[in-house]
């Protein structure tokens, strides 16, 4: 005799790969806007590049970021890490005559150290993530100001600019080379060692994770230093991209960073990581600024858009984790439930804002500015 076995529905079956869905679609849609709209400026090559550019500058970042947020952390001191060790390298090629050969590794070991710091305050003196790399994003800040003292160090050799916007001819940029690299470096760390199932073990439940024989505490200093180590990789990487630095470089790297994990589908309440996820996060958001700018809207709709979209994704992925807690029967079950309603009205009107500020600026696309 034998069973039948039903094959499970389309949603359920689906219900893993919403993470990747979500920043999927949203591309897609941004994809067929423009399309729509601007396709002559936005499908030019030179606009890809500059989109896979600036995507590429914080891959580093977001790697290292989805494992912080997954063990329940949070850094936002990435910004002046990647700005001081970016000075510290400048004034050893331009001041003190190191090979950019030499410098270079040194700047990342200097972010490696700056990260250990922020890991070990966590850690050992019991300051909240959020407190600590506040706090420290200060310092670092701080000592990239003294350091500098207003200057802006610039011109620096080939090497250096090649990791920044450098092309292998007839194939991708060096940079998308490098960011790409460290993402797929950080998925097979991910799915593939210790250190990743750790690290999801730590953020589903530390006690439990410490009495299994985890050290958390260990762990979370090593995620913290590789954090360390990748925004001090980006601030090399935006040297090179700019060809200079200054102390009050990278301001927005953590909210950009965070924003691009968290839409990716890592929980910022830990347990749940998606490095492909990350991934799709960090090329949505370079696009859709880009089509911001390339709809010639101002900077500070920018801002708000990049809000909306976090509030969004924090806001969805904190009703999927509600309802995994709560066993409802699948997506399309809790989507009919009172409080799935309300989520679809929010998205809904997240989704309005969104489309009523690109239809703005298409509508506006074709006005140029007054000459004189």
């Amino acid at each position: 005799m034998t069973t039948q076995t039903h094959p499970q529905p389309l949603t359920e079956r689906l219900e893993p790969y919403i993470a990747i869905i979500g920043p999927m679609v949203m591309i897609l849609a941004i994809l067929l806007f423009m399309g729509a709209v601007e396709p002559a400026r936005y499908f030019r090559t030179s606009n890809l590049n500059l989109i896979l550019l600036d995507a590429a500058l914080y891959m580093p970042m977001a790697m290292a970021m989805t494992f912080v947020i997954t063990q329940r952390g949070i850094d936002l001191s990435i910004g002046s890490i990647a700005a001081l060790s970016g000075i510290i390298m400048a004034f050893m090629i331009k001041q003190y005559g190191f090979s950019v050969y030499v410098a270079v590794p040194i700047a990342i070991m200097l972010g490696a150290v700056m990260g250990l710091i922020n890991g070990l305050i966590i850690t050992r003196f019991n300051v909240p993530d959020l407190i600590g790399t506040l706090a420290m994003d200060l310092v670092y800040r701080g000592f990239a100001l003294v350091l500098a003292k207003g200057l802006v160090l610039a011109r620096f050799p080939d090497f250096l600019t090649d990791i920044g916007r450098g092309q292998i001819p007839g194939f991708v940029p060096i940079p998308v080379l490098i960011g790409t690299a460290t993402m797929i470096g950080g998925y097979l760390l991910l799915t593939r060692s210790y250190f990743g199932r750790y690290t999801i073990a730590i953020g589903s439940n530390p006690e439990a994770a410490e009495l299994t024989g985890i050290s958390v505490n260990r762990h979370k200093v090593f995620a913290y230093v590789l954090m360390g180590a990748a925004a001090a990789l980006a601030g090399v990487m935006l040297t090179g991209k700019l060809n200079a630095i200054q102390a009050t470089s990278a301001p927005y790297f953590n909210l950009h960073v965070i924003a691009a994990v968290v839409v990716g589908g890592t929980s910022l309440f830990g347990g749940r990581a998606s490095m492909i996820g990350s991934f799709a996060g960090v090329l949505l958001l370079s696009m859709m600024i880009n089509a911001l700018v390339t709809l010639r809207i101002e900077f500070f709709w920018q801002s708000v858009a990049s809000g909306a979209v976090i509030v969004g994704s924090v806001a969805l992925y904190t009703w999927m984790q509600k309802k995994d807690r709560d066993g409802a029967g699948g997506i399309m079950a809790a989507l009919q439930s009172p409080g799935g309603q309300k989520m679809l009205r929010f998205s809904a009107l997240l989704i309005g804002t969104l489309i009523a500020l690109f239809a703005i600026g298409g509508l506006t696309a074709g006005d140029t500015l007054p000459s004189g």
